[in-house]
């Protein structure tokens, strides 16, 4: 997903899905789907869940209740929503639900534009990850690079970076 900050007249959020391909299952296009009314019925588990009740939510976002099922089906999403709305764990919960157990090495690579949001991305990652055995590691510059190059030769399942450290790192 992309973060687009919608002008005024846009506070709906939008889901953008491809087109069906023949054979494969099509979770429609339509804006006006049924929201989802409890995190419950989006088929998370159990550890997630979990995590999802500590941070004192009990219902999806508009966003997360379009969003998870998709992502959760292995189909591509584009979606847009005004801050503050739940993108972030509109797709980190269901890559948390997809990788299963830690193979300690890179299997999700978010890229984001500002050490600001990989920030955000990295700490909704322990969040929502916290009771499953992953391992993540947050690389951008302006700090060393040495504790980064020791986080990835450990291992880790989900890597968040910005480009320009990404870069560096390869």
């Amino acid at each position: 997903m992309f973060p687009v900050h919608p002008g005024p007249s846009e506070n709906k959020p939008k889901l953008h899905l491809p087109e069906p391909v023949e054979g494969q299952p099509f979770t429609g296009r339509s804006q006006e789907k049924v929201i989802t009314t409890s995190f419950d019925s989006l088929g998370l588990k159990a550890e997630l869940l979990r995590a999802v009740a500590e941070q004192g939510y009990t219902v999806p976002t508009p966003i997360q209740a379009q969003a998870i099922p998709v992502v959760l089906a292995g189909r591509d999403l584009l979606a847009a929503a005004q801050t503050g709305t739940g993108k972030t764990a509109g797709f980190t919960l269901p890559i948390l639900q997809r990788l299963g157990a830690s193979q300690r090495h890179i299997r999700v690579l978010v890229l984001v534009p500002t050490r600001e949001l990989a920030a955000q991305v990295q700490e909704s990652v322990r969040t929502y990850g916290h009771f499953l055995p992953l391992k993540t590691a947050l690389v951008f510059g302006g700090v060393g690079i040495g504790p980064q190059i020791k986080a990835l030769k450990a291992g880790v399942d989900i890597l968040v970076a910005t480009p320009g450290r990404l870069l560096d790192h390869v």
